[in-house]
């Protein structure tokens, strides 16, 4: 604190300029968007798009927002082996990488995140045609693999 006649001036540690984290649910149809605030505490839906839509998408939306990480679902049996849909999410994933070379791409193990979202919005008392909306499933589930990172993120702290 500086004292300058009769005025105070605090001075204030710049807060970091955090880019907003995205989730990828990726399906073969449709592909769920969660993101981050800025600070980086809250994960929200975003969007659902078709996957033959999504990399156009998110260039439009990397204009708009600061974003600093990708994290794809990956998707793992109860063995810890790749499951049958590896197939589409890993070339996915190196498209991505190579669309965007200064943003890192992640994996977060995404077991069980579609059946967590479908329970989650069944208990939310949505309606039964809510609860039947794939692409609401999507984003949630997008969601479900950002909370999880986040979480991860702050245990390795």
């Amino acid at each position: 604190m500086a004292i300058f006649g009769y005025y105070f001036f605090v001075i204030l540690p710049q807060k970091p300029d955090l880019g907003r984290i995205v989730a990828i649910d990726y399906g073969q149809k449709r592909v769920g968007l969660a993101v981050t605030d800025e600070l980086r505490m809250i994960a929200t839906a975003l969007a659902s798009v078709h996957s033959k839509d999504v990399i156009a998408f998110l260039k439009e939306y990397v204009v708009k927002e600061n974003v600093d990480c990708f994290v794809v679902g990956y998707p793992l049996t109860m063995q810890n082996t790749l499951s049958e849909s590896a197939r589409f999410t890993e070339p996915f994933a190196k498209h991505l990488q190579r669309t965007f070379p200064l943003i890192p791409v992640e994996r977060m193990d995404e077991r069980f995140t579609s059946k967590i979202a479908s329970a989650a919005i069944l208990e939310s008392g949505a309606r039964k045609k809510v609860r039947q909306d794939k692409a609401l499933v999507d984003k949630v589930s997008a969601v479900i693999i950002l909370q999880s990172y986040l979480e991860m993120k702050e245990m390795q702290r």
